[in-house]
């Protein structure tokens, strides 16, 4: 009878991997980052344990979105005071902080726990095409 396989944590290899997101639909490469963060890719994927690697996206600011979402989606803050709500389109979101499209995709798909804000930390997300990892050996990852 065989037993089933649970890693350790020192026993998980973490990659880094590289996402070029200049012409990418937002929400596909929203799920396909999501689940690499998990480590759902991998064959020793255990839901309770933190299996993912870390993911470093460029080219945020250059992210699709069909349809209508450029004006039509709206992304909400609030204050937690009275009339607190702030209401923007994806439009002026892009204009003010283009990473923020990517990374509030990603987490909108990850679980919202202790477990889920530790993977979520290994998104690291830049609006341009530079980024300080490269002393990691970051590869590519193609979609």
């Amino acid at each position: 009878m065989m037993k089933t396989f649970l890693p350790k944590k020192d026993e998980i290899e973490r990659k880094w991997w590289l996402v070029d997101a200049e012409g990418q639909v937002l929400g596909r490469m929203a799920t396909r980052l999501a689940d690499i963060l998990r480590g759902k890719h991998k064959p020793c994927y255990t839901p309770h344990l933190d299996c993912g690697d870390f993911v470093v996206v460029v080219n945020a600011e250059k992210v699709l979105l069909t349809g209508g979402k450029e004006t039509g989606k709206v992304y909400q803050d609030f204050s937690g005071y009275r009339d607190g709500l702030k209401e923007r389109s994806a439009a002026v979101i892009r204009q003010r902080d283009p990473g923020r499209l990517v990374r509030q995709a990603v987490w909108g798909m990850m679980p919202h726990g202790r477990l889920g804000r530790a993977q979520y930390g290994k998104l690291k997300v830049y609006a341009g095409p530079e980024h300080p990892h490269e002393a990691q050996k970051v590869e590519k990852l193609a979609f």
